[in-house]
């Protein structure tokens, strides 16, 4: 069993090309157990489970988006791409609200089989267009008792208006113990223009964590935001070829 906790760290996105462009971020993420959401929030003082406080988390936030529970919408999703997990550990990485207020670009479900080895990874990725879609990763037999896992992906999601659509994504995770670390390199037919890492390190989930994390930044899921549209603004500045949105439904049961 993995244990739920915060974690800090760093993002980082660098172009390659048609221009170059590079910036960072820090970061303070929950990393959850969905099937103990409760729990966590009776143990907690500053975090909730579908009701306001300084840190919570909505299931509409995630899954569905509609506010059902989270586990029976994995369940359904994981049975279509063929994989059972039956009660194994579910664990999701994203940013909590802050002040009622959050945007994740990514999240992840960590889904472990009953055994405790990894079963799947679910990429969980939003647009600032209000749309959602689900990378669904099996994992196989030979791969779960690693600690790092290599996959690739076709791109079929519309994130930004600076990057085309005719692409494809490698990813290379390190599961979550004491750190986090992905690491994404996206290339075309020319190869590759763009690579996005994250890494995090893993603490307790206590209250006087959660306090730490709100004092030292108390507008950190604000400034998600307002960094995407300034990091668009420089694009724009610096003529980066700009592609239309391609509308792309909720991968959904």
């Amino acid at each position: 069993m993995v244990e739920p906790g915060l974690l800090r760290g760093w993002v980082l996105h660098r172009r390659i090309r048609p221009i170059r462009h590079r910036f960072t971020h820090r970061i303070s993420a929950l990393l959850l157990d969905i099937d103990h959401l409760a729990e966590i929030d009776k143990r907690l003082h500053f975090f909730s489970h579908n009701r306001p406080n300084i840190f919570s988390l909505y299931d509409r936030d995630h899954g569905g988006r509609d506010g059902r529970p989270l586990r029976p919408w994995i369940d359904e999703l994981l049975r279509c791409e063929g994989v059972d997990i039956g009660d194994g550990q579910v664990l999701l990485f994203c940013m909590p609200r802050m002040l009622g207020y959050v945007f994740n670009p990514l999240s992840i479900f960590f889904c472990y089989c009953e055994d405790g080895a990894l079963g799947a990874l679910i990429y969980e990725v939003k647009n600032t267009f209000g749309e959602q879609h689900c990378y669904v990763v099996p994992v196989h037999a030979d791969e779960r008792l690693s600690k790092a896992l290599q996959h690739e992906r076709k791109k079929t999601f519309y994130v930004s208006p600076f990057i085309g659509m005719a692409a494809r994504y490698r990813f290379r995770i390190v599961i979550p113990g004491n750190s986090l670390k992905l690491l994404i390199r996206e290339s075309d037919d020319s190869g590759e223009f763009m690579v996005a890492a994250l890494s995090a390190r893993q603490s307790k989930l206590t209250d006087a964590a959660l306090m730490l994390t709100f004092l030292r930044d108390p507008i950190m899921t604000f400034k998600v935001t307002i960094a995407i549209h300034w990091q668009a603004l420089r694009l724009w500045v610096k003529r980066a070829p700009a592609y239309r949105h391609v509308p792309t439904p909720s991968k959904a049961p």
